[in-house]
């Protein structure tokens, strides 16, 4: 009996583990001599059309401005002041959001409210909106996935990728 037992709860916590839809993910460049981290979960395509018209994004209460991810809301951390798309961001703690009103046209949303879920969006405690670079991958992109690169001579980008979409933003040292 004990074998049987420990099987099962072999496989429970297998299946817990697996069964995690869009695991935590963190990137992180020094742009300037200074640490630049996007924390994010990062959902899967999984087959479901997720921008545009009937898409997934459009769904959540806060659409057509989304979290840029999954879960709790993107977090943005910088160690320095930057300037992103134009928009200058004080050293600290932010999260990002992205308006996908207009699946050509993205707008990445800075905003100063911290620690929450990611819905519902409260465009009041915006720092601002900065339009994001769009171009389209070879192929489908499953998994979402956020990117800062540093470029050297305190110049890099953020960048996202999903489904059928890759919106690039650059940043550079204040």
């Amino acid at each position: 009996m004990k074998p049987l037992v420990l099987c099962g709860a072999l496989l429970a916590a297998t299946t817990t583990m697996s069964a995690q839809p869009s695991p935590a993910a963190t990137t992180t460049a020094a742009i300037g001599g200074k640490a630049v981290t996007i924390k994010y979960s990062a959902p899967s395509v999984k087959g479901r059309k997720i921008f545009g018209e009937g898409g997934l994004v459009m769904k959540d209460p806060g659409a057509p401005v989304w979290r840029a991810g999954a879960n709790a809301a993107t977090a943005l951390h910088t160690e320095g002041d930057l300037t992103i798309g134009g928009l200058v961001v004080p050293a600290g703690d932010h999260t990002l959001y992205v308006n996908v009103k207009d699946p050509d046209a993205w707008e990445l949303v800075v905003n100063n409210k911290t620690g929450q879920w990611g819905i519902p969006y409260k465009e009041g405690t915006d720092l601002g909106r900065v339009k994001m670079k769009m171009s389209k991958p070879p192929a489908l992109i499953e998994t979402l996935k956020w990117t800062v690169t540093d470029q050297g001579g305190g110049k890099g980008t953020i960048q996202l990728e999903w489904e059928n979409h890759i919106a690039l933003v650059p940043v550079s040292a204040k």
